[in-house]
């Protein structure tokens, strides 16, 4: 207890942000399930662990304990403006030669609420949630807007706690599987294989797709590729998969559709 004393009394003098939260400290329920667990699955250790608390708290809990000091709405907030500038970005970066209104068609399919739900399940982040016994009786651990408000509460604690580039880590492994799902989509029109009837319409070269570049870290990688043609570039693009790129150079290449200037100098 003394040990538990010290840490607190540290974190209070260390962390002002927080020491509204410490005062609130023995109001979370002692039977909260442990949160190490979560934090090794989403790879994230919180520096401040009242931040995950508060991410994890229901407002149902609220109506039951008069007295408890937060709930997830705050967080929440937050987490869906960061959520949406994360995978803004990112879309803007993997489908270069799409219109302002196919990006807000496709960003509204990453962050949809059943999206988001299928993402909290996957974290079980309904296990993890301080809930009201009404609420939880009537299955609001499994509810697709708990678990959907639940995961844009945790994106907002782990941008406080962690900054930009840590949330960003976290949102995109953890819905990496949209953004590769709508690669699959765009790639049921299969713009390499449209290209490639075209140019060999005109010749029997085939394009080829060149890597120009690699950077990034490990985590956010990014990929610039050309297609070729008969030694001409025909397009550039950028995605964060090889596989990515290319098909966004074919794509450029089908928008531009360089290839009859080329075949007259």
């Amino acid at each position: 207890m003394r040990l538990l004393l010290v840490k607190l009394h540290n974190l209070w003098q260390t962390t002002p942000s927080c020491r509204g939260l410490l005062g609130h400290w023995l109001l979370i329920p002692s039977d909260a399930p442990p949160m190490n667990p979560l934090e090794m699955q989403i790879g994230y250790k919180f520096r401040n662990p009242l931040l995950l608390a508060e991410a994890l708290t229901h407002p149902s809990i609220s109506s039951e304990r008069k007295s408890f000091p937060f709930d997830n709405q705050r967080l929440e907030f937050l987490g869906d403006s960061v959520l949406q500038l994360v995978v803004t970005e990112h879309l803007y970066a993997l489908f270069p030669n799409s219109s302002e209104g196919e990006l807000t068609k496709l960003r509204a399919r990453v962050v949809s609420r059943d999206n988001l739900k299928d993402h909290a399940a996957t974290l079980s982040l309904g296990r993890y949630l301080m809930i009201g016994h009404g609420e939880d009786v009537s299955g609001g651990r499994t509810r697709a807007s708990t678990l959907a408000d639940a995961f844009e509460s945790l994106v907002g604690a782990v941008y406080l706690d962690g900054g930009l580039e840590q949330v960003r880590r976290f949102i995109l492994q953890q819905i990496q599987s949209s953004f590769e799902k709508l690669l699959q989509d765009s790639e049921k029109s299969n713009p390499k294989g449209e290209l490639q009837e075209i140019l060999q319409a005109i010749s029997q070269a085939t394009p080829e797709y060149i890597l120009l570049n690699q950077s990034g870290p490990e985590h956010r990688k990014h990929f610039q590729c050309s297609v070729t043609w008969e030694r001409r570039e025909l397009g550039r693009g950028t995605g964060s998969s090889k596989k990515m790129a290319e098909v966004a150079a074919a794509n450029a290449a089908l928008t531009d559709r360089a290839w009859g200037r080329l075949r007259l100098r």
